[in-house]
């Protein structure tokens, strides 16, 4: 059967963003479904059985009988069904590398998510952030150094071809987009790439059609 991945709004969602990116990586056709979150009908819609098993979480893949959520969850399920080295590097130094900034980025930089939450559809100018969320991102900044310098030669990706921690660093490119953060030349450039590669320019014009809207995620921090 087809896989179906269910995802939210592609204007918000940045977990939903991981999970297709990881299912368009996989190389299997799959059904997509998006729904708006946090419309009147939420609290009805999280109960379907699409969205119940994650208790309204997206994304949520289904693989016939078998359901996962959490992008990370699903990374893992899709690696398993086509190969690992589809989403991870060869490379043991390289791998470990990539397996901790994914799972750091899975569980850390709570202030740069709340005070900057993904929005496709904007790009505001002169922000000023916390101190907590300047050291997240200068965090990030490091990593993405670290893996650059030592294991990104071969690619304009974190690692050189594009990988899991691409995925699930995917939504922080697009926030520094949105808030207009200043960055050093090679998180520029790996940005840039980012930002052009045909998965996200197809992912931020099928957002560019959504009507739905989430106001408070519309007014930027100041």
């Amino acid at each position: 059967m087809t896989l179906k991945l269910v995802i939210g709004n592609k204007v918000y969602s940045s977990w939903s963003l991981r999970g297709w990116l990881a299912v368009k990586q996989s190389g299997l056709h799959f059904e997509e479904v998006v729904v708006p979150l946090y419309d009147a009908n939420w609290d009805q819609r999280k109960r379907e059985d699409d969205v119940a098993p994650s208790a309204g979480k997206v994304p949520i893949l289904w693989d016939d009988d078998v359901v996962v959520w959490d992008s990370l969850a699903i990374i893992d399920y899709l690696a398993d069904k086509v190969g690992r080295d589809r989403y991870w590097p060869k490379d043991n130094a390289a791998r470990g590398m990539a397996r901790s900034l994914s799972a750091e980025m899975h569980s850390s930089y709570l202030s740069l998510r709340r005070e900057c939450p993904m929005n496709t559809r904007k790009k505001f100018e002169n922000i000023t952030v916390s101190a907590e969320t300047r050291a997240d991102a200068v965090r990030i900044l490091q990593n993405w150094a670290e893996a650059r310098s030592r294991f990104g030669q071969q690619g304009p990706y974190l690692f050189g071809t594009f990988s899991a921690a691409d995925i699930m660093l995917a939504p922080v490119v697009t926030r520094f987009v949105t808030y207009g953060f200043t960055l050093p030349g090679f998180a520029q450039s790996y940005v840039d790439a980012m930002m052009a590669h045909p998965w996200m320019e197809e992912w931020y014009a099928a957002a560019e059609q959504e009507s739905w809207v989430i106001e408070r995620i519309e007014t930027a921090v100041t």
